[in-house]
């Protein structure tokens, strides 16, 4: 059964920095603090609609949780302890920045039923750490890792795609990196630059100049691919679409189906590669693929079988429950 999330935003205040790519003034003032009592309404109201609680966890996003004040944190964190366990929620998880865990923090996240820990590394490069103001360095991510590992918690990484100072090397290398570190979780973001924030000023300048858009997917498809084969399970890709981000957007990677764009181009990759085994290229061809990743292999707006039919090939693709996730199967 699929996991699920019950989110509760926690805007960024107590966060020792302001990253080149996040407008905390902008997000601090115009989100809501919600208090302990909110917490347990939220969760009292999502028990009567979630199907399976056992397989849901209470999610503290939106901010370096372990940086709030500690008052507050514990008051969040006492009214979520009242909803895990005993046929309710399956337990607690919170993003943090790496250099927010210690092993005094780690042993009360433990006491109140924390089970899972995000950490922001978004690179594993420092030049680009320093670029971005983000005030931690690989190392911090590393011994977090380790930390977290220590005390038994779901460990997940956050990574960003095109930070300022990036290349396509250095995103290679950070997703490697990310893989000796062996999370269980990874979410990708693609930068998406906000006005008011120093990536938007350095963007607007000419200073920073992203990579281009289709190189973005390709590098998050692959990263995706890598995660997945990795035994790491990819659990966001993308921002969601809303109105705040599609005002204060002036740059970056931002598509409402990112991650759609991305599973199609693996798919096209694997099918390609099937293709260039046949000794000359087929007229038709039908791929099997697992039927959960039917429209994936499709791609949107059939952009696959668009792609395929222009060099001279109708494909047509099926489900088989053997083929793994992200694989296909040409049929002979």
């Amino acid at each position: 059964m699929k996991h699920s999330n019950i989110s509760i935003f926690i805007p960024h205040i107590g966060c020792p920095h302001t990253c080149s790519f996040c407008d905390q003034r902008t997000i601090s003032g115009a989100q809501h603090l919600p208090d302990g009592n909110e917490v347990r309404e939220i969760c009292e109201k999502a028990l009567g609609e979630v199907r399976d609680p056992r397989n849901t966890e209470i999610a503290f996003f939106g901010g370096s949780f372990t940086a709030i004040p500690r008052d507050y944190m514990l008051e969040l964190l006492e009214a979520a302890r009242e909803y895990v366990g005993e046929g309710r929620f399956a337990g607690i998880r919170c993003s943090t920045r790496p250099d927010c865990i210690d092993f005094d923090v780690l042993q009360l996240l433990k006491s109140y039923g924390v089970t899972a820990i995000e950490l922001g590394a978004q690179s594993l490069d420092d030049e680009v750490l320093v670029l971005n103001e983000r005030g931690h360095t690989v190392s911090d991510v590393g011994d977090a890792c380790e930390l977290i590992r220590a005390f038994g918690f779901e460990l997940g990484l956050q990574m960003m795609i095109g930070l300022y100072g990036s290349t396509p090397e250095k995103e290679w290398a950070t997703i490697e990196r990310i893989i000796a570190l062996s999370p269980d979780t990874v979410r990708i973001y693609p930068v998406v630059v906000l006005r008011n924030t120093r990536l938007g000023e350095l963007l607007l300048s000419g200073e920073y100049k992203p990579f281009s858009f289709d190189k973005a997917v390709e590098i998050v498809a692959s990263a995706m691919a890598m995660f997945e084969n990795s035994g790491i399970k990819v659990i966001k890709c993308g921002l969601h679409a809303s109105e705040f981000v599609e005002h204060d957007m002036v740059g970056g990677f931002y598509h409402p189906a990112f991650r759609e764009l991305c599973e199609a181009l693996i798919y096209r990759h694997n099918m390609e590669f099937e293709l260039k085994n046949e000794k000359t290229m087929p007229k038709t061809a039908v791929f099997e693929v697992n039927p959960a990743c039917i429209s994936k292999a499709v791609g949107q707006k059939k952009a696959n079988i668009i792609y395929f039919k222009e060099l001279g090939t109708d494909i047509k693709i099926i489900g088989d429950e053997n083929v793994p996730k992200y694989r296909c199967k040409l049929r002979r």
